[in-house]
C-alpha cells in the first residue's frame, strides 16, 4: 500500500539505497515529501525540482538554431544543447524534439543526443516529480493511456509531454487528473473508470 511521508519520517527497519532518502544506523529516512510504495520499497517524490541525469530522456522545444549547434527549452532553468555533429536531423526554432541527456556541461548545460523531431501534436507541462505516475509502473498508466484515447503520448522527465492524435482532449483531462491525484492511492483504477466512461469509441482499457 502508498502512504505519504514527510521530511524526516521513517520510512523501513532496513537499508533502502535510493534517490531522496537518508539511511542512518540501519534505519532509512524520507527526506522530501513523498509517495511511498511499502511493498516494493519505492519513493516517488510528490514536489521536487528536475536535475537532469545521463539517460533521461527529455521533451523540448527548439528555440535558437546556430551554425553549429541548436538551443533547446527544457522547461527548466536548464537550457539544452544539441551539437550538429551529434545529430543528423536539421531542425527549425519551434520544432519539438525527444532527446536523451548526455551530460552536462560547467556551465550547467544539458547536452542532448540521439534527438529526434516530434510531427504535430501538442505538447502540456506538468511537475516532473508527477512523472513516475504519469508512467507507472512498468508503463502500466501510459499504456493504460495510450490505448483508453488512442493517442501517441510522449514523456520526458523534464516535466513535459508529448500528445498527439486520437482523444486529446481526454487524454489531456486524464494526465492532469493525475497530476492532482498523485498522492492518493487506487489513482490506477479510477484512471482507468475515467477512460472507459468518457471513451467515445467504446475501447476498453
Amino acid at each position: 500500500m502508498d502512504r505519504i511521508v514527510i521530511p524526516g519520517e521513517l520510512l523501513a527497519e532496513r537499508p533502502i539505497r535510493s534517490e531522496n532518502t537518508l539511511v542512518e544506523g540501519n534505519m532509512t529516512y524520507a527526506t522530501v515529501l513523498s509517495l511511498f510504495d511499502e511493498a516494493k520499497g519505492v519513493l516517488i517524490p510528490l514536489e521536487s525540482v528536475w536535475y537532469p541525469k545521463h539517460g533521461e530522456t527529455v521533451i523540448g522545444i527548439i528555440e535558437e538554431t546556430r551554425l553549429n549547434s541548436y538551443n533547446v527549452d527544457l522547461n527548466s532553468s536548464f537550457k539544452g544543447m544539441i551539437l550538429s555533429k551529434f545529430s543528423e536531423t536539421r531542425f527549425a526554432q519551434g520544432d519539438i524534439v525527444e532527446a536523451v541527456v548526455r551530460d552536462i556541461d560547467e556551465t550547467k548545460t544539458v547536452m542532448l543526443m540521439h534527438a529526434r523531431s516530434l510531427y504535430g501534436g501538442k505538447i502540456i507541462d506538468i511537475k516532473p516529480s508527477k512523472i513516475p505516475r504519469i508512467i507507472g509502473r512498468e508503463n502500466t498508466m501510459l499504456n493504460q493511456l495510450m490505448q483508453g484515447t488512442m493517442s501517441s503520448i510522449k514523456v520526458g522527465t523534464n516535466g513535459r509531454v508529448w500528445i498527439k492524435g486520437g482523444d486529446a482532449s481526454l487524454a489531456t483531462e486524464a494526465i492532469l487528473r493525475i497530476q492532482e491525484e498523485a498522492h492518493t492511492a487506487g489513482l490506477t483504477e479510477r484512471i482507468k473508470t475515467m477512460l472507459e466512461s468518457k471513451n467515445g469509441n467504446g475501447n476498453k482499457v
